[in-house]
Protein backbone atom coordinates (compact mmCIF):
# COMPACT_ATOMS: atom_id res chain seq x y z
CA UNK A 1 0.00 0.00 0.00
CA UNK A 2 1.11 3.49 -0.73
CA UNK A 3 2.51 6.16 1.52
CA UNK A 4 -0.78 8.20 -0.24
CA UNK A 5 -3.23 5.39 -0.21
CA UNK A 6 -2.41 5.69 3.73
CA UNK A 7 -2.89 9.41 4.48
CA UNK A 8 -5.80 9.03 2.60
CA UNK A 9 -7.50 5.61 4.56
CA UNK A 10 -6.03 7.88 8.20
CA UNK A 11 -7.87 11.00 6.83
CA UNK A 12 -10.84 9.55 5.87
CA UNK A 13 -10.86 7.88 9.18
CA UNK A 14 -10.56 10.97 11.48
CA UNK A 15 -12.89 12.74 9.47
CA UNK A 16 -15.45 10.49 9.98
CA UNK A 17 -14.16 10.62 13.98
CA UNK A 18 -14.22 13.95 14.49
CA UNK A 19 -17.76 14.07 12.41
CA UNK A 20 -19.56 12.05 14.69
CA UNK A 21 -17.91 13.90 17.73
CA UNK A 22 -19.20 16.72 16.74
CA UNK A 23 -22.56 15.93 16.36
CA UNK A 24 -22.30 14.99 19.77
CA UNK A 25 -22.31 18.78 21.22
CA UNK A 26 -23.62 21.90 20.44
CA UNK A 27 -24.35 23.25 16.82
CA UNK A 28 -23.55 26.65 15.38
CA UNK A 29 -27.28 27.88 14.68
CA UNK A 30 -25.52 30.49 12.15
CA UNK A 31 -22.49 30.51 10.80
CA UNK A 32 -20.78 33.04 8.37
CA UNK A 33 -17.84 32.38 6.47
CA UNK A 34 -15.01 35.23 4.88
CA UNK A 35 -13.84 33.00 1.79
CA UNK A 36 -10.28 34.96 1.23
CA UNK A 37 -7.63 33.29 -0.89
CA UNK A 38 -9.15 32.51 -3.99
CA UNK A 39 -6.75 34.79 -6.33
CA UNK A 40 -3.86 33.82 -4.25
CA UNK A 41 -4.71 30.49 -4.80
CA UNK A 42 -5.00 31.14 -8.67
CA UNK A 43 -1.93 32.93 -8.72
CA UNK A 44 -0.25 30.26 -6.76
CA UNK A 45 -0.60 27.73 -9.19
CA UNK A 46 -0.20 30.04 -12.18
CA UNK A 47 -3.53 30.21 -13.09
CA UNK A 48 -5.98 33.66 -13.89
CA UNK A 49 -7.99 34.95 -10.30
CA UNK A 50 -11.18 33.03 -12.66
CA UNK A 51 -9.95 30.01 -12.09
CA UNK A 52 -9.61 30.24 -7.93
CA UNK A 53 -13.42 31.99 -7.99
CA UNK A 54 -14.66 28.74 -10.29
CA UNK A 55 -12.94 26.12 -7.91
CA UNK A 56 -14.00 28.33 -4.49
CA UNK A 57 -17.56 27.79 -5.91
CA UNK A 58 -16.90 24.31 -5.76
CA UNK A 59 -15.78 24.75 -2.31
CA UNK A 60 -19.02 26.78 -1.54
CA UNK A 61 -21.43 23.84 -2.51
CA UNK A 62 -19.59 21.22 -0.47
CA UNK A 63 -19.53 23.58 2.49
CA UNK A 64 -23.39 23.80 2.48
CA UNK A 65 -23.64 20.08 2.48
CA UNK A 66 -21.35 19.91 5.54
CA UNK A 67 -23.28 22.59 7.05
CA UNK A 68 -26.44 20.38 6.37
CA UNK A 69 -24.84 17.62 7.54
CA UNK A 70 -24.21 18.25 10.90
CA UNK A 71 -27.55 20.44 11.10
CA UNK A 72 -26.26 24.32 11.13
CA UNK A 73 -29.12 26.19 10.57
CA UNK A 74 -28.11 29.36 8.84
CA UNK A 75 -25.01 29.97 6.57
CA UNK A 76 -23.64 33.36 5.62
CA UNK A 77 -20.90 33.60 3.01
CA UNK A 78 -18.93 36.94 2.00
CA UNK A 79 -18.83 36.66 -1.61
CA UNK A 80 -18.29 40.15 -2.85
CA UNK A 81 -17.80 43.28 -1.10
CA UNK A 82 -18.36 47.16 -1.65
CA UNK A 83 -14.27 47.68 -1.79
CA UNK A 84 -14.00 44.43 -4.29
CA UNK A 85 -15.70 47.12 -7.10
CA UNK A 86 -12.25 48.78 -7.37
CA UNK A 87 -10.85 44.94 -8.84
CA UNK A 88 -10.12 44.98 -12.34
CA UNK A 89 -13.01 45.42 -14.88
CA UNK A 90 -12.21 41.92 -16.45
CA UNK A 91 -12.00 39.96 -12.89
CA UNK A 92 -15.15 41.79 -12.09
CA UNK A 93 -16.94 40.96 -15.58
CA UNK A 94 -16.04 37.09 -14.89
CA UNK A 95 -17.45 37.80 -11.09
CA UNK A 96 -20.79 38.54 -12.24
CA UNK A 97 -21.01 36.08 -14.73
CA UNK A 98 -19.93 33.83 -12.32
CA UNK A 99 -22.80 35.09 -9.64
CA UNK A 100 -25.65 34.84 -12.43
CA UNK A 101 -24.48 31.43 -13.28
CA UNK A 102 -24.62 30.25 -9.87
CA UNK A 103 -28.09 31.80 -8.74
CA UNK A 104 -29.31 30.41 -11.96
CA UNK A 105 -28.22 27.31 -10.92
CA UNK A 106 -30.00 27.20 -7.82
CA UNK A 107 -33.41 27.69 -9.29
CA UNK A 108 -33.09 23.91 -10.34
CA UNK A 109 -30.43 22.30 -8.37
CA UNK A 110 -32.53 19.46 -6.64
CA UNK A 111 -30.41 20.08 -3.44
CA UNK A 112 -31.85 22.99 -3.07
CA UNK A 113 -35.08 22.06 -2.61
CA UNK A 114 -34.25 18.91 -0.94
CA UNK A 115 -32.93 20.59 1.46
CA UNK A 116 -35.58 23.32 1.57
CA UNK A 117 -33.24 25.93 1.41
CA UNK A 118 -33.80 29.78 1.66
CA UNK A 119 -31.43 31.73 -0.22
CA UNK A 120 -31.19 35.34 0.24
CA UNK A 121 -28.55 38.58 -0.87
CA UNK A 122 -27.81 40.55 1.36
CA UNK A 123 -26.14 44.33 0.62
CA UNK A 124 -26.34 46.63 -1.91
CA UNK A 125 -27.87 44.46 -4.27
CA UNK A 126 -28.64 47.70 -6.60
CA UNK A 127 -25.20 48.02 -7.33
CA UNK A 128 -25.21 44.84 -8.86
CA UNK A 129 -25.19 44.35 -13.34
CA UNK A 130 -29.47 44.27 -13.59
CA UNK A 131 -28.75 40.31 -15.21
CA UNK A 132 -27.50 39.41 -11.89
CA UNK A 133 -29.93 41.29 -9.87
CA UNK A 134 -32.54 39.04 -12.12
CA UNK A 135 -30.93 35.83 -11.31
CA UNK A 136 -30.82 36.88 -7.38
CA UNK A 137 -34.48 37.72 -7.57
CA UNK A 138 -35.57 34.05 -9.67
CA UNK A 139 -33.64 31.89 -6.80
CA UNK A 140 -35.47 34.16 -3.96
CA UNK A 141 -38.72 33.73 -4.99
CA UNK A 142 -38.05 30.34 -5.75
CA UNK A 143 -36.97 29.27 -2.15
CA UNK A 144 -39.02 31.87 -0.15
CA UNK A 145 -40.73 29.33 1.34
CA UNK A 146 -38.21 27.34 2.29
CA UNK A 147 -37.41 26.83 6.17
CA UNK A 148 -35.13 23.92 6.66
CA UNK A 149 -31.64 25.89 6.03
CA UNK A 150 -31.13 29.14 5.18
CA UNK A 151 -28.03 30.39 2.81
CA UNK A 152 -27.20 34.28 3.03
CA UNK A 153 -24.83 35.41 0.21
CA UNK A 154 -23.39 38.62 1.09
CA UNK A 155 -23.19 40.45 -2.23
CA UNK A 156 -22.01 44.35 -2.95
CA UNK A 157 -21.85 44.46 1.17
CA UNK A 158 -20.22 45.98 3.44
CA UNK A 159 -20.69 46.07 7.31
CA UNK A 160 -20.82 49.86 8.35
CA UNK A 161 -22.65 50.39 5.02
CA UNK A 162 -25.42 47.86 6.13
CA UNK A 163 -25.94 49.87 9.70
CA UNK A 164 -25.77 53.20 8.30
CA UNK A 165 -28.41 52.12 5.56
CA UNK A 166 -30.35 50.52 8.46
CA UNK A 167 -30.62 53.66 10.90
CA UNK A 168 -31.83 55.78 7.27
CA UNK A 169 -34.23 53.29 7.08
CA UNK A 170 -35.59 53.67 10.78
CA UNK A 171 -34.72 57.65 10.71
CA UNK A 172 -37.37 57.62 7.33
CA UNK A 173 -39.80 55.91 9.70
CA UNK A 174 -39.98 57.64 12.48
CA UNK A 175 -40.14 61.23 10.41
CA UNK A 176 -43.36 59.39 8.84
CA UNK A 177 -44.83 58.69 12.17
CA UNK A 178 -44.80 54.89 11.48
CA UNK A 179 -42.04 54.40 14.65
CA UNK A 180 -41.55 56.22 17.97
CA UNK A 181 -38.09 56.69 18.84
CA UNK A 182 -38.88 55.30 22.41
CA UNK A 183 -39.37 52.02 20.85
CA UNK A 184 -36.01 52.08 18.94
CA UNK A 185 -33.98 48.86 20.65
CA UNK A 186 -31.70 46.19 19.52
CA UNK A 187 -34.56 44.32 17.57
CA UNK A 188 -35.79 46.78 15.79
CA UNK A 189 -32.19 47.65 14.30
CA UNK A 190 -31.98 44.06 13.28
CA UNK A 191 -34.75 44.00 11.48
CA UNK A 192 -34.10 46.59 9.31
CA UNK A 193 -30.64 45.63 8.39
CA UNK A 194 -30.09 43.49 4.85
CA UNK A 195 -30.93 40.42 6.35
CA UNK A 196 -33.50 41.17 8.27
CA UNK A 197 -34.75 38.46 10.29
CA UNK A 198 -31.30 36.83 10.21
CA UNK A 199 -30.27 34.85 13.87
CA UNK A 200 -27.15 36.58 15.72
CA UNK A 201 -23.83 34.96 14.13
CA UNK A 202 -22.36 32.26 16.28
CA UNK A 203 -19.11 31.28 14.31
CA UNK A 204 -17.25 33.24 12.22
CA UNK A 205 -14.99 30.95 10.02
CA UNK A 206 -11.80 33.03 7.77
CA UNK A 207 -9.55 31.07 5.33
CA UNK A 208 -6.42 32.38 3.51
CA UNK A 209 -4.23 32.83 6.57
CA UNK A 210 -6.10 36.73 7.85
CA UNK A 211 -7.15 37.28 11.63
CA UNK A 212 -8.90 40.13 10.99
CA UNK A 213 -13.39 40.82 10.34
CA UNK A 214 -12.83 42.65 7.03
CA UNK A 215 -16.23 44.65 8.15
CA UNK A 216 -18.33 41.46 7.63
CA UNK A 217 -21.38 41.23 9.87
CA UNK A 218 -20.14 43.56 12.48
CA UNK A 219 -23.93 44.34 14.28
CA UNK A 220 -24.20 40.20 14.07
CA UNK A 221 -21.17 38.66 14.67
CA UNK A 222 -19.41 41.17 16.43
CA UNK A 223 -22.01 42.28 18.63
CA UNK A 224 -22.87 39.16 19.43
CA UNK A 225 -19.01 38.06 20.54
CA UNK A 226 -19.35 34.96 18.92
CA UNK A 227 -16.46 32.37 18.72
CA UNK A 228 -14.39 33.13 15.58
CA UNK A 229 -11.55 30.41 13.70
CA UNK A 230 -9.14 31.46 11.45
CA UNK A 231 -7.35 28.86 9.25
CA UNK A 232 -4.25 29.20 6.54
CA UNK A 233 -5.80 26.91 3.70
CA UNK A 234 -6.82 29.05 0.72
CA UNK A 235 -10.93 29.27 -0.14
CA UNK A 236 -10.46 26.63 -2.79
CA UNK A 237 -8.55 24.16 -0.88
CA UNK A 238 -10.96 24.45 2.54
CA UNK A 239 -11.39 21.24 3.96
CA UNK A 240 -14.39 19.28 6.05
CA UNK A 241 -11.27 19.04 8.25
CA UNK A 242 -11.31 22.62 8.52
CA UNK A 243 -14.99 23.15 9.28
CA UNK A 244 -15.12 20.81 11.85
CA UNK A 245 -12.19 22.16 13.61
CA UNK A 246 -13.64 25.51 13.29
CA UNK A 247 -17.50 24.57 14.89
CA UNK A 248 -14.92 22.30 17.50
CA UNK A 249 -13.53 26.02 18.19
CA UNK A 250 -17.25 26.86 19.17
CA UNK A 251 -18.04 24.01 20.94
CA UNK A 252 -15.01 24.33 23.18
CA UNK A 253 -15.80 28.15 23.99
CA UNK A 254 -19.57 27.56 24.45
CA UNK A 255 -18.67 24.68 26.93
CA UNK A 256 -16.25 26.74 29.14
CA UNK A 257 -18.85 29.72 28.94
CA UNK A 258 -21.15 27.16 30.88
CA UNK A 259 -19.43 26.01 33.05
CA UNK A 260 -18.22 29.55 34.06
CA UNK A 261 -22.03 30.12 34.31
CA UNK A 262 -22.95 26.84 36.22
CA UNK A 263 -19.71 27.89 38.74
CA UNK A 264 -20.99 31.36 39.35
CA UNK A 265 -24.82 30.11 39.96
CA UNK A 266 -23.91 27.48 42.50
CA UNK A 267 -21.62 30.26 44.38
CA UNK A 268 -25.09 32.43 44.06
CA UNK A 269 -26.95 29.68 45.65
CA UNK A 270 -24.77 28.10 48.01
CA UNK A 271 -24.51 31.70 49.69
CA UNK A 272 -27.95 31.27 50.36
CA UNK A 273 -28.06 27.65 51.93
CA UNK A 274 -26.87 24.28 51.13
CA UNK A 275 -28.30 23.34 47.30
CA UNK A 276 -29.45 20.03 46.35
CA UNK A 277 -28.17 18.82 43.14
CA UNK A 278 -31.72 18.96 41.88
CA UNK A 279 -32.38 21.94 42.04
CA UNK A 280 -29.22 23.29 40.05
CA UNK A 281 -30.23 20.99 37.66
CA UNK A 282 -33.56 22.08 37.04
CA UNK A 283 -32.15 26.23 37.42
CA UNK A 284 -29.55 25.39 34.75
CA UNK A 285 -31.80 23.66 32.27
CA UNK A 286 -34.41 26.70 32.45
CA UNK A 287 -31.90 29.25 32.37
CA UNK A 288 -29.22 27.61 30.14
CA UNK A 289 -31.32 25.17 28.16
CA UNK A 290 -28.55 22.86 29.63
CA UNK A 291 -29.19 19.24 29.50
CA UNK A 292 -29.10 17.11 32.94
CA UNK A 293 -26.12 15.12 31.26
CA UNK A 294 -24.10 17.79 30.37
CA UNK A 295 -24.75 19.61 33.88
CA UNK A 296 -23.91 16.68 35.88
CA UNK A 297 -20.57 16.42 33.87
CA UNK A 298 -19.54 20.13 34.77
CA UNK A 299 -20.11 19.06 38.28
CA UNK A 300 -18.27 15.84 38.40
CA UNK A 301 -15.14 18.26 36.86
CA UNK A 302 -15.69 21.04 39.90
CA UNK A 303 -13.13 21.88 42.50
CA UNK A 304 -14.10 20.33 45.69
CA UNK A 305 -14.05 23.71 47.20
CA UNK A 306 -17.13 24.58 44.75
CA UNK A 307 -18.97 21.58 45.29
CA UNK A 308 -18.68 22.09 49.19
CA UNK A 309 -21.99 23.87 49.22
CA UNK A 310 -24.01 21.02 47.17
CA UNK A 311 -25.83 18.28 48.85
CA UNK A 312 -24.57 15.69 46.73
Amino acid sequence: MTGSKIRNILYTGYESLLTEEIKEGLIPAHVAVIQDGNRRYAKRIGEPPSHGHIHGAYTTEKLIEWCVEIGVKQLTIYTFSTENFRRPYTERMQLYKLFKERFDEMCIDERIHRYRMRVRAIGDIDRLPIDVRLAIKQAEQKTKDYDNFCLNVALAYGGRQEIVDATRKIAQKVLAGELRTEDIDESIISAHLYSGDSVNVDLVIRTGGEERASNFLPWQASGNECAAYFCAPYWPEFRKIDFLRGVRTYQMRESEKRRNTVIRMIKLLSECSNVEVEEVISLCGRILNITRKEVLSILHELPVNVRSGLKL
